[in-house]
Order: structure tokens, then C-alpha cells, then sequence
């Protein structure tokens, strides 16, 4: 199984910034890809970012040039550098990592516990 562990969040004004950590233990495998969503309030989670094993990355339109994500492979851990946040970047944002399962024969995605981030106008 897969444990992950965020920290980071916070409460920032707008314009500020914010580093969030996810660190990734137990079965993980050396091909993966890790990623955080956004949970904000009164709507559906989205992705914010991804990254593989192998460095390649993607974002939602509403964050690129303003939020980073990279990881250590060596750690197993994400990061998410959020900079000029906005309050619409409001919510809970989880972490997940998704990785082929050998003893299911599937692709499977564990999730974090989450971290509020709260930004004021």
C-alpha cells in the first residue's frame, strides 16, 4: 500500500505564496505519476498538476505561470510552488499518486488526507 503525506498549506494574501509537500511511503514504484487537485468550496475537484516519474508535467490553464509542480525521486515527494495566489485558488488540495498495480493488473490512485490553503482578498 501507499501512504501519502501533505504539508504546507496555509492562509496567504492574495498575491503571496505557498510551497506544498507531498511525501509518498510504503509500495511505490520507480514509474508513476503524482499530482495534486483542488477541492474548492461548492465545486466538483480538478486537477491543478501532474508530473511523472520522468519529469514531464501538466497543468490547468488557470494556474500555469503561477504554480510549479516538481518532485524528488530519490524521496518519493511532490512539490507544488504556488505563486501570485489568487482567493479563487481556495480549498483543499490533495495529493495523488497513480501507479500500475502488478497483483490487480490495473492502473491505481492513492490519495493524501489534503491541506486547506485559504487566500484573502
Amino acid at each position: 500500500q501507499v501512504q501519502l503525506v501533505e504539508s504546507g498549506g496555509g492562509l496567504v494574501q492574495a498575491g503571496g505564496s505557498l510551497r506544498l509537500s507531498c511525501a509518498a511511503s510504503g509500495s511505490i514504484f520507480s514509474i508513476n505519476i503524482m499530482g495534486w487537485y483542488l477541492q474548492a468550496p461548492g465545486k466538483p475537484q480538478e486537477l491543478v498538476a501532474t508530473i511523472t516519474s520522468g519529469g514531464i508535467t501538466n497543468y490547468a490553464g488557470s494556474v500555469k505561470g503561477r504554480f510549479t509542480i516538481s518532485r524528488d525521486n530519490a524521496k518519493n515527494t511532490v512539490f507544488l510552488q504556488m505563486n501570485s495566489l489568487k482567493p479563487e485558488d481556495t480549498g483543499v488540495y490533495y495529493c495523488a499518486v497513480d501507479q500500475f498495480e502488478p497483483s490487480r493488473r490495473r492502473v491505481e490512485r492513492t490519495w493524501g488526507q489534503g491541506t486547506q490553503v485559504t487566500v484573502s482578498s
